[in-house]
């Protein structure tokens, strides 16, 4: 039974007394207490002051990017010039792009740094997707908690409006009919006058109960046309389907009705968790992006994702700028909650004092405001239906005329007190204390976590975007441009085996001056005369396996020097009919 009547506590958690204990400075840099005051101008230059520090977060972060942009856009300029002079000894080290050794050093040194950004982007996203997740779960149970007490107030509303337009007809109907009936009976007449003046004693005592009166003049007003008859209890619906009473007696609602203040915070919520949704997919598509381009080496790509890495770079720090404003402002809300709340209702709604420190504080030790009420209507109630007891026994065997008038007054009362029964549970603070206590824990532990990981996420994606704005200029200038990569696949399409550093000595051979070949000459049209040595190898096959004449001077092929004579020739000639063949087996062996 104890644990059944233990009220749920609320105490602060550790982030929100951390956040509330930072310092406050005004913009006259003047010390500022952390009292929650949205209406203050002296509070809210503390939070622009807090704000402001992602401001100068952001212009750190352009300081080093354009630092790294100078740095790209001069210095490498005499870096060229330098590396074309120490180019053919950088080749021996070269790799299979092409890239010299401190070249490509310097280039894997880019890209890592690009993809780690990357990564670390990657991460922050993941934290934003959780903490949007977790401040929407705790704006749904702020939400859901508003609308089951604003539920609970139309109800007890309603129940009130029921028994006073019940008792309103029962004394301008069946009461009135009795007293013109027992006219001629003192004591039925005295015994029905007293059922009609404690019928509206206790039309008094439930009209002054005033709890959330803008609602009841708004659901049901003063309608006459509402009947005496039992309502069905009242059972709890889901929040989600319940209709939200909203006063109509002015423009603007009250901007503490739980019903008005949970539409108000469900619209803004449902932009504020798309909003972050579209940022948190922008940075994937940025990081994703820029990942594809470094693997495909496509400049464009990289050049447009830079500029979309701009955008989200300055989009990430105006977030934090945003939730660390709202991160300090609802950690001094949920410091003191109560104090606010019931400082901010009483002036707003004129509700007592008392009312509100019950249903927000619900100490067992303090009695319900309306208990005094609800116990002099319980009593009026009871002597009513002793009356009419009364009367039925007495009064109806002398005036069976007035059986029917006696019956409705009867089923009003029957009506009437289990109404009053509803009504006294729903008065009590148990029912509303835990709709705030669980509003409260929506905002102030799942809200202020999900606002703490979400600023996480935007100051390691501010962090990441700067990197990868200070790496990106870097990696797309290393690439090769469209002629280069067109001039190397003209050059591999031709004989695909070959080395890059034997394209490279081939092409410093030609621009040094190409040889003249060998039928250049006077002479080239000789015919060598018949030899009976043995046949030679191919040109490109020889006996061992190596390449044949390619590599092979001219002495080796037994070829004549152009300049011979036709004398020389013949005698050349004659030598060749007895081959040597040591000379041979040399031959074949090279």
């Amino acid at each position: 039974m104890a644990a059944m009547i233990t009220v749920p506590s609320y105490s602060p958690s550790i982030w929100v007394r951390m956040c509330h204990a930072l310092p406050r400075l005004d913009l006259s840099m003047q010390m500022r207490d952390n009292i929650f005051a949205p209406d203050s101008w002296e509070y809210q230059q503390t939070l622009l002051i807090l704000s402001s520090l992602s401001a100068i977060a952001l212009v750190i972060s352009l300081l080093v990017v354009l630092s790294f942009l100078i740095h790209y856009c001069c210095c490498h300029r005499g870096d060229r010039s330098e590396g074309s002079e120490e180019e053919d000894d950088d080749e021996d080290g070269s790799t299979g792009h092409g890239y010299s050794g401190k070249k490509g050093r310097g280039i894997c040194c880019v890209t890592w740094v690009a993809v780690a950004a990357v990564t670390l982007c990657c991460v922050a996203i993941g934290i934003g997707f959780y903490g949007n997740s977790e401040a929407n779960d705790g704006m749904y149970q702020l939400t859901s908690s508003l609308l089951t007490a604003n539920y609970t107030l139309a109800s007890i509303d309603l129940l009130i409006s029921d028994t006073i337009t019940g008792l309103q007809l029962s004394v301008s109907g069946p009461l009135t009919s009795m007293e013109e009936m027992f006219s001629g009976s003192k004591p039925f007449l005295v015994s029905t006058r007293n059922c009609r003046r404690l019928s509206e004693n206790v039309i008094n005592l439930l009209s002054s109960i005033s709890l959330a009166r803008s609602s009841v003049e708004a659901g049901i007003g003063n309608d006459s046309s509402v009947s005496g008859a039992s309502i069905t209890p009242l059972t709890p619906v889901p929040p989600s389907v319940v209709p939200t009473v909203v006063p109509t007696s002015s423009l603007l609602p009250n901007p503490f009705t739980p019903g008005w203040a949970a539409n108000t915070l469900m619209v803004n919520e449902d932009y504020r968790w798309l909003s972050y949704v579209l940022l948190l997919l922008l940075d994937l598509i940025v990081c994703l992006f820029i990942l594809l381009g470094l693997a495909k080496q496509a400049r464009w790509l990289l050049i447009l994702m830079t500029v979309l890495a701009w955008l989200a770079l300055f989009l990430s720090w105006g977030s934090l700028g945003l939730e660390t404003a709202t991160v300090v402002a609802l950690s001094d809300f949920c410091s003191e909650p109560n104090m606010f709340v019931l400082n901010s209702t009483q002036i707003t709604t004129g509700t007592s004092s008392d009312v509100l420190d019950y249903y927000l504080t619900c100490s067992r030790s303090m009695s319900s405001p309306f208990q005094q009420l609800l116990t002099q209507s319980q009593r009026a109630l009871s002597s009513i239906h002793t009356h009419l007891s009364s009367l039925d026994r007495n009064a109806l065997p002398q005036f069976p005329k007035a059986e029917k008038s006696l019956r409705e007054v009867q089923q009003i009362l029957n009506t009437t007190e289990g109404n009053f029964h509803q009504l006294v549970a729903l008065l009590n603070c148990r029912g509303l204390n835990k709709d705030y206590i669980d509003s409260l824990k929506g905002l102030c532990y799942d809200g202020m976590e999900g606002l703490l990981y979400l600023s996480l996420y935007s100051f390691l994606s501010g962090l990441a975007f700067t990197a990868i704005l200070c790496s990106l200029p870097g990696a797309w200038r290393s690439f090769p441009s469209e002629s280069e990569e067109y001039d190397d696949s003209d050059s591999e399409s031709e004989d695909p085996f070959t080395s890059h550093q034997a394209r490279r000595q081939a092409s410093s051979g030609s621009q040094r001056g190409a040889m003249a070949p060998f039928y250049n000459y006077p002479g080239a049209g000789w015919t060598p005369p018949f030899s009976s040595a043995p046949p030679l190898p191919t040109p490109n096959v020889s006996s061992n396996g190596n390449p044949g004449y390619e590599s092979l001077p001219l002495t080796d092929r037994q070829s004549p020097p152009p300049s011979y004579s036709p004398s020389m020739l013949t005698g050349y000639g004659g030598n060749q009919s007895h081959p040597n063949p040591s000379h041979s087996r040399n031959l074949y062996s090279r």
